[in-house]
């Protein structure tokens, strides 16, 4: 993995817009929101991963080199990913019930996974059936919790780890209650947390109305944000990006 670069007390927002086709920084990792859950993360060699991947990102050329995906809704997954795309990840097994494991090391970024359950129809449940997916890179732990429907348990925490970033549900019920998601961002105690799957400004209002004090928030109205270990704020801080999907200039 990457040098650390060193820490201060700056913020973690970037001071202007930050730009999805600009250099990355050096020791940072550049977070553009896509659309519902879907993110590009770039890192400054220029690996682009997108989360939740759909099969469209926007009016683009751009070819990532990894995509996740998860299939508790079709908005999350597509079955036909481009065979282009070097590596997909599908956040779940084709043997029902059985958890999937990846482990991509790609030199700067190194991508894995921890599986949780998802409900199904009729009231069931899908042993395995969601990713946590985890980016290591520039230093940082960055978590995209995907369709994620109960807390996880000690044993999950444990295989998560630290995450210094995280990309969050905060609808309030399609994955599952705000009052258990804010559990969930209590016990990670990450400094930078990313609302998503939000559908509507109202659910977004409802999750920073009831987020408590113990979390600061910021409103980038952007669609991109630049973090390094650098400029991790001192306190658990809400960063809310205004999805934007991609479009190449001309």
């Amino acid at each position: 993995m990457a040098t650390r670069a060193p820490r201060s007390a700056a913020a973690a927002q970037s001071p202007t817009k930050a730009n999805w086709q600009a250099p990355v920084p050096e020791y940072s990792v550049r977070l553009h929101y896509i659309s519902h859950a879907s993110f590009l993360l770039q890192t400054r060699g220029g690996l682009n991963a997108v989360t939740d991947f759909t099969g469209f990102i926007g009016n683009t050329t751009l070819l990532p080199d990894v995509v996740t995906m998860n299939h508790a809704h079709s908005t999350h997954w597509t079955a036909n990913p481009d065979p282009a795309i070097p590596h997909v990840l599908p956040g779940w097994s084709e043997s029902f019930g059985t958890p999937v494991r990846h482990h991509l090391d790609l030199g700067e970024m190194l991508v894995r996974n921890v599986s949780t359950d998802i409900r199904s129809a009729f009231g069931g449940r899908e042993d395995n059936g969601n990713s946590i997916f985890i980016f290591e890179v520039e230093g940082l732990c960055i978590g995209h919790l995907g369709h994620l429907h109960h807390e996880p348990s000690p044993q999950q925490y444990a295989t998560i780890g630290r995450l210094d970033v995280v990309m969050v549900p905060v609808d309030g019920g399609y994955t599952m209650a705000r009052t258990n998601m804010i559990n969930v961002l209590e016990r990670l105690k990450s400094r930078v947390i990313v609302p998503m799957h939000w559908f509507s400004g109202l659910a977004l209002e409802a999750f920073l109305e009831e987020i408590g004090p113990g979390f600061a928030v910021e409103r980038v109205e952007g669609p991109s944000l630049e973090v390094s270990l650098a400029t991790l704020p001192e306190r658990p801080t809400i960063m809310v990006l205004r999805p934007e999907l991609l479009r190449d200039p001309g």
